[in-house]
């Protein structure tokens, strides 16, 4: 009898079997953690107990005005369970409303809508503070601030700079290139300038000590830190949560130290060992389906895959966005490294900005993983020629792209990722 599996998909799973030859385990499975039963507590409980910090109250006794920086909708943070304590403290610590300003720290993803505000923040939050919310732009005002040790140039929002108080609320989960999201972020790219952003990311998103699970001697998360203590980010949040949205655990106090105990703890609930590397990896988006978060699951899974072997990579792109001129840069018959060294000397064409650095960056990635991997990519919103653009097969469903897989691997280890984005598999010699 065949055993059946799952992925997870948007608000539901899909069902599969795998066919004989393949020795198959479904690595999640093996993941054991708690979700919080009092989310308002846990945040509480956080907050009253900074790591190696003043509480917030206490740090708003030294400033005027504040700011609170709130990752993107493309992200799942409970920004609308946190919101409230903080601003709450904050007035408690002599700083009232008409002196809290809420920034959307985008980065150089979309910018943010009122509806996107309001799904995020609450409509009570967001009527509260209307007028005083905006959604960064990476294009928009910023001020120069120095240049970091390596020499990356440093723009920060006009904004954030002109505040006494930044904060910031994030989550922490492996990240394929600065080790961990969460942390700095929140402040590069979250509030850069276009300019800083695009000249970090190209700099370092090739360099090996660039992954997953990976800080110290890290370059790409070293910038991120040196810009944010540049930027003066005084106080930060981070979750750690599971692939449904639900809140496991909240870390609360200075952004370097409790991030480092954030990522800790993210490590241990997302990682996974595997004994050996797989000659298939079937993994899916979730739960970062939207935009380029989706790509997440797919550059997690070449930790656990032999070099040439196959990854099938399920991602609905319901939300793709305009990403024709990327696709088009795609199928130009110019390696990875190439690409690299262009952006490197020429920075990003200006046909391509509109795009962020984030989607731009898939071109190096993508060029990178399809010259590694054969790659399979199941899809419902982008076609067959724009997948084969990307360097990819298409496969229209999860059994037709299992088919496509069985020709190319008639036998071999396969491993099922049911929500490849937050999970990190991991073998040993990693």
């Amino acid at each position: 009898m065949k055993r059946e599996f799952y992925l997870n998909y948007g608000e539901g799973k899909i069902h599969f079997s795998l066919p004989e030859g393949w020795d198959s385990e479904e690595i999640e499975e093996k993941r054991d953690f708690n979700v919080c039963k009092n989310p308002d507590q846990e945040v509480l409980k956080a907050l009253d107990n900074p790591i190696k910090s003043k509480k917030l109250e206490e740090l708003a006794r030294y400033a005027s005005e504040a700011v609170i920086l709130f990752d993107d909708p493309q992200r799942l943070t409970p920004c609308k369970l946190i919101m409230p304590y903080l601003i709450e403290r904050l007035n408690k610590g002599g700083i009232p409303d008409e002196r809290i300003r809420l920034v959307c720290a985008v980065g150089t993803h979309p910018l943010a809508t009122e509806e996107d505000m309001i799904r995020k923040l609450g409509e009570e939050i967001y009527v509260r503070f209307k007028g005083r919310i905006f959604s960064h732009d990476p294009f928009g005002e910023h001020v120069f601030i120095g240049l970091t040790k390596r020499g990356i140039p440093v723009e920060i929002n006009k904004i954030v700079h002109e505040s006494d108080l930044i904060v910031g609320i994030g989550t922490c989960m492996p990240h394929p290139t600065s080790g961990y999201g969460g942390g700095y972020k929140i402040v590069m790219p979250g509030v850069t300038s276009y300019k800083t952003t695009e000249r970090h990311h190209m700099a370092f998103i090739r360099n090996r000590r660039s992954r997953v699970n990976v800080l110290e001697g890290n370059p790409f998360y070293e910038e991120i830190k040196e810009i944010g203590e540049m930027a003066g980010l005084s106080f930060k949040v981070d979750v750690v949560m599971d692939e449904k949205g639900n809140l496991i655990k909240a870390f609360a106090g200075h952004p370097y130290y409790e991030h480092q105990e954030a990522s800790r703890y993210s490590g241990s609930v997302h990682e996974v060992t595997v004994s050996s590397l797989a000659d298939i990896t079937i993994t899916s988006a979730h739960p970062l389906e939207i935009g380029v978060q989706a790509t997440k699951a797919l550059l997690l899974a070449q930790y656990v895959t032999k070099k040439g072997g196959t990854i099938i990579w399920v991602a609905p792109h319901k939300k793709a966005g305009s990403i024709g001129p990327l696709l088009e840069e795609m199928s130009k018959p110019i390696s990875a490294g190439e690409y690299h060294r262009i952006f490197l000397d020429k920075g990003i064409p200006d046909h391509l900005r509109n795009l962020g650095v984030s989607y731009v960056m898939q071109i190096v990635h993508f060029k990178e993983i399809s010259e590694r991997y054969r790659i399979i990519h199941v899809t419902e919103g982008l076609n067959e020629e724009d997948v084969k653009k990307m360097g990819f097969v298409y496969a229209e469903t999860l059994d037709d792209a299992i088919l496509i897989a069985k020709e190319l691997i008639p036998r071999g280890k396969a491993y099922i990722l049911p929500s490849g984005g937050n999970i990190l598999p991991k073998y040993p010699q990693t």
